[in-house]
């Protein structure tokens, strides 16, 4: 870990946002994919499993493909995420079947892999906000959604 780089406002207010977002955004993300490695987890089997379990974001619990499974996470999808291959993955775990229309269904064993990987997202959340106050991380936020607005762009609900 490299020491803290102490900067003036007036050369952080000169710097580029997108750079530094997109710093911030590989280290966060490269974080997150090497915590979930560490357990035997991928970033895109736990957001298919997500997906597909009514515990958690799907509304109904019914099966999707995974072409649907992809146009529900395009937005978070990185270029190397290959949902086709992760789905092979996840059926010879046995943490998803298919059905003969080609649609993805979680077994309990999968829900229970989800709500296990899920459960240590606190603890990696508190390593990654080390040192920030809730009130800075707000902050971070609102300043983030502010530029978005700025330009052009819509804040999505959370």
């Amino acid at each position: 870990m490299t020491a803290d780089v102490q900067y003036t406002d007036a050369q952080l207010a000169s710097q580029p946002a997108p750079y530094w977002t997109k710093l911030a955004y590989e280290a966060t993300i490269g974080f997150v994919r090497r915590k979930q490695a560490e357990v035997g987890f991928t970033q895109p089997r736990f957001w298919m499993l997500r997906f597909l379990s009514a515990n958690d974001v799907s509304e109904d619990g019914q099966g999707r493909t995974v072409e649907e499974l992809r146009s529900a996470m395009v937005s978070f999808l990185r270029p190397e995420d290959d949902l086709a291959a992760e789905a092979e993955v996840l059926l010879a775990s046995g943490w998803v079947t298919r059905d003969g229309d080609g649609r993805l269904w979680i077994t309990e064993a999968g829900d229970a892999a989800r709500a296990d990987l899920k459960a240590r997202a606190p603890e990696w959340g508190a390593e990654m906000h080390q040192g920030i106050s809730e009130a800075e991380y707000a902050t971070t936020l609102r300043v983030l959604m502010r530029l978005m607005r700025n330009t052009g762009a819509a804040v999505p609900a959370i």
